[in-house]
């Protein structure tokens, strides 16, 4: 399985479905998704506006897609996280201006012959090692877990490949960790009464886990960027985009709006709008790279607000 494979899949899986519920095929379609499902769904929105243009049958009521921190293009996701920690006083200014100047400003494609450049990235790595990267004000908790023994639980898993944070119980008072929220899961879906009240036939799932490793080690990142499926959306279709991250930031570009939810700021948005395409930019204050698992109420409003058509 790779990634246009999981696009052509999907694409057929909603042409069946809505062939087998046609009641549905006026309704408004969105498509939805995020962190590494942004390699994922601007594709699938070009597939969806070529096969209605081709006259593909059932035609997809397409109006927008939703993306929440997504993955973009893999070199300039990457080269942003420097600048950003900077930003957020993660590593300091004379160390970020050496990295600067001695990179050339890529942080990804290094010359190993440049010395200067990996020495400053290598301090750089060091200072937010223990950082938690998908909400910095979190802690750190990959290296304070222990081990599934400990726990007595046979599996561990990743919510994100990117959080590093493991589904276990703290070896202290003191120290939370936002994984041990998703332990409950795997106390109640393993649960033998819960799993007769759902109809599961024992001996066909021995134990139930988050997420399934087999398909994730199976899988090929074949997309590296989809920069250009934006591109192309915005010059050919009539859609809307609403992409939205958790942002600590407080660098916000004055050309920027607030949006408000209770009467408290709730994140800043902007809005780009050509012939055919609009697009809405939402950060959302306080949130990590998942930001609706941070701020539930925020996002929802956010989300029912753009769907309306009403502004943020």
């Amino acid at each position: 399985m790779d990634d246009y494979k999981f696009v052509a899949q999907t694409y057929e899986f909603l042409q069946k479905w809505l062939d087998a519920h046609p009641a549905y095929v006026e309704n408004l379609l969105y498509i939805g998704g995020d962190s590494y499902s942004g390699m994922i769904v601007p594709i699938l929105v070009e597939l969806i506006v070529d096969g209605n243009e081709n006259g593909s049958v059932p035609l997809m009521n397409l109006k927008g897609y939703v993306l929440a921190s997504p993955a973009t293009d893999s070199v300039i996701d990457s080269n942003a996280k420097i600048p950003y920690a900077y930003r957020l006083s993660l590593i300091s200014e004379q160390l970020y201006k050496a990295a600067k100047t001695s990179c050339n400003g890529d942080y990804v494609n290094v010359d190993s012959n440049n010395a200067a450049c990996i020495a400053d990235i290598d301090a750089i790595d060091e200072l937010i090692s223990g950082i938690n990267d998908v909400h910095i004000l979190e802690p750190s908790c990959s290296n304070a877990l222990p081990t599934p023994k400990e726990i007595g639980t046979s599996q561990i898993y990743h919510k994100d490949l990117s959080r590093g944070l493991l589904s276990a119980a703290p070896k202290g008072p003191s120290l939370w960790c936002r994984g041990y929220n998703f332990e409950l899961p795997y106390i109640w879906a393993n649960s033998r009464g819960v799993q007769d009240a759902l109809g599961v036939r024992r001996g066909t799932k021995p134990y139930w886990a988050y997420c399934n490793s087999t398909l994730v080690s199976g899988f090929t990142k074949d997309v590296t960027s989809v920069v250009t499926y934006h591109q192309s959306l915005s010059k050919r279709a009539d859609l809307r985009a609403l992409i939205f991250v958790g942002d600590h930031d407080l660098s916000i570009s004055s050309s920027y709006w607030t949006w408000s939810l209770d009467g408290q700021t709730a994140g800043y948005n902007k809005k780009l709008i050509n012939e055919f395409f609009s697009l809405t930019y939402a950060t959302v204050k306080g949130a990590g790279h998942i930001p609706g698992e941070y701020k539930i109420k925020e996002c929802a409003a956010m989300i029912d607000r753009w769907m309306a058509y009403y502004p943020l």
